[in-house]
């Protein structure tokens, strides 16, 4: 099982935001390459989003499936790469001081991708693993509350 965690500068909650916006698995989510729908029910159990991965022309289209939503804690979801096959995704989200821990646990279940030995696998997942946590980030430390107040937050008085 590859396994990362990643100190984020934001609210559990946050993350969550992310998670929950099935639109934004492809900007967060390595090899996902578009959205083709996003089920009405996201992120609840059983709900299911219509992706694609790979590059073109080599683009194969399958899914990903909600299995656990538990706010601000844990998610765990069954993401479908056929042919190379499906792997559990789980993420941990703990509070820590000002912001959160991350982790994500992912491990093939069904297909050839359970077939190959970890010692094989588990390095690619883990760099694929290590650059998700890293653009979750960015999309859930930006959703913070800005703290900045300078010269471009001063209200300009009207003519």
């Amino acid at each position: 099982m590859s396994r990362n965690v990643k100190r984020m500068s934001c609210q559990p909650s946050a993350v969550f935001e992310v998670l929950a916006d099935g639109w934004l698995y492809p900007v967060w989510v390595v090899g996902a390459s578009r959205m083709r729908d996003v089920d009405d029910a996201w992120p609840a159990p059983e709900s299911a989003l219509q992706h694609s991965v790979g590059v073109w022309p080599a683009v194969i289209d399958d899914e990903t499936v909600s299995e656990e939503w538990a706010p601000p804690h844990r998610a765990v979801m069954r993401a479908k790469g056929w042919p190379i096959g499906e792997a559990r995704v789980t993420i941990d989200v703990k509070p820590w001081g000002n912001g959160c821990l991350v982790r994500i646990q992912e491990h093939p279940v069904a297909g050839p991708g359970d077939w190959v030995p970890r010692i094989l696998t588990e390095p690619m997942l883990y760099l694929r693993n290590r650059e998700t946590l890293r653009r979750l980030a960015y999309i859930a430390e930006g959703r913070q509350p800005s703290t900045f107040h300078g010269a471009h937050s001063e209200t300009v008085p009207s003519a």
